[in-house]
């Protein structure tokens, strides 16, 4: 990709207000969005990344000593941080220290040209620079203020630092996750980061929505320790009404069975799920043991999960005797789900996600062809794209000061300040 073409990463004009942008109604769905991202690490820049993945333009900003910890976090290849280039993609990026005047100054008047901020300071550390929604709603009163924390902005737990971990253990998600009797289990990526990210890009869609019939921004408040523990069910229902707390049953479920993961003849393994009692029947008559189906108990999911030894036997010998390939082949004739368990190089060489082209390539001035996963979801009509992978630190600062209508002058005395 020419690096010159980064610097207009949307259509249309834009205002001071940044509140009569002008979209072109053929590009993409969120063509004339602006987004500041200030946050770092990893719920606010993600939720930010997938706004721009469907065409708002998104502007990185990182202090000018100190980038976003995620350009370091991981592998590296010729130095590059690979977990960038995935979470940088189709940011602009540039430099702003917004604890000195000159740079306080330049966020205000980049908001006053902005849709979204997003940020994920300790509360209280955007006030404390004269920066808070006070300050940045005279700027710009349709402004929306995507604030992301681990606790949230108010409670007894505010102002601890926090990070994703945190979250995955105090939602029950740990309590959960793992084999009986053995000590509870984190997930090895960030998994309660990644569904905050997903909450706060709705949540920001959400409060734009609002903003076209109300006129007015508002301030999004998203607390990391509470999307996952939404995506985890009804467990505060259950305990609330039953006092039922459930434990952890490692890849068994406590509501049907057969549902777990079978090691097969050439030391592959498969997962299966009976969520449906029609699929629990097919899977039984498949492994020949038809004659569970009619005992008492397989007529319902509980009953099924209290006998899954007995099913996990039936199943996972009839899988032990044959290598992956043929047992997939006859799931899949008889109408019974199941899937490979596999890993990275088994995901980018399955032939399904080839073809809904879920990793894509894009061509980095960095590292060349490069492979990531692409937008989240198609739209037959106005789709998203990946227009260029992470940027280097502080790529477009100039473009875009001078863009917001800076003079050399003023920049340079912006740099002199140490505020760039």
């Amino acid at each position: 990709m020419n690096t010159d073409d980064n610097t207009t990463s949307t259509t249309g004009t834009s205002s001071r207000t940044g509140t009569t942008r002008t979209a072109d109604r053929t590009g993409p769905a969120l063509d004339g969005l602006r987004v500041l991202d200030l946050a770092t690490l990893f719920a606010g820049p993600m939720a930010a990344t997938l706004l721009g993945d469907f065409g708002a333009e998104v502007i990185k900003v990182e202090h000018p000593r100190r980038p976003d910890p995620s350009r370091g976090h991981g592998p590296a290849r010729q130095g590059v941080g690979l977990w960038w280039k995935v979470l940088g993609r189709n940011k602009r990026t540039i430099t702003l220290d917004l604890s000195a005047p000159g740079g306080r100054a330049t966020l205000l008047r980049l908001a006053a040209t902005a849709d979204v901020v997003i940020e994920n300071f300790r509360p209280g550390t955007l006030e404390k620079w004269d920066l808070g929604w006070p300050e940045l709603s005279a700027a710009n009163p349709r402004l929306v203020l995507a604030r992301v924390t681990a606790f949230g902005q108010f409670g007894p737990y505010a102002h601890r630092p926090g990070f994703g971990t945190l979250a995955e253990a105090m939602s029950g998600f740990a309590a959960v996750t793992g084999e009986p009797g053995a000590p509870p289990t984190l997930p090895p990526f960030g998994l309660a980061d990644s569904i905050a990210g997903l909450a706060t890009a709705y949540a920001v869609l959400t409060a734009l929505a609002a903003r076209e019939r109300t006129g007015a921004g508002q301030v999004v408040d998203m607390a990391i320790i509470e999307p996952i523990l939404s995506v985890l069910g009804p467990h505060p229902t259950w305990y609330d009404q039953l006092g039922y707390v459930q434990e952890r049953t490692g890849n068994r479920s406590a509501n049907n069975a057969p549902r777990n993961t079978y090691r097969t003849a050439d030391g592959s393994w498969v997962a299966v799920s009976t969520s449906a009692q029609s699929v629990a029947e097919r899977v039984l008559r498949l492994v020949g043991r038809p004659e569970l189906t009619e005992e008492p108990w397989f007529a319902t999911g509980a009953g099924r999960a209290a006998h899954a030894d007995v099913l996990d036997e039936a199943v996972g010998s009839w899988i032990a005797a044959r290598p992956r390939a043929e047992v997939l082949a006859a799931f899949e004739k008889a109408e019974a789900a199941a899937a490979p368990v596999q890993d990275v190089r088994d995901v980018l060489a399955d032939p399904q996600y080839q073809a809904l082209d879920t990793v894509t390539t894009v061509d980095d001035p960095d590292l060349g062809p490069l492979r990531m996963q692409n937008v989240l979801f198609r739209l037959s009509a106005t789709p998203g794209a990946i227009r260029w992978a992470g940027r280097p630190h502080g790529a477009d600062t100039e473009a875009v000061l001078t863009e917001l209508g800076l003079a050399p002058a003023e920049i340079a005395a912006l740099r002199a300040e140490g505020a760039l």
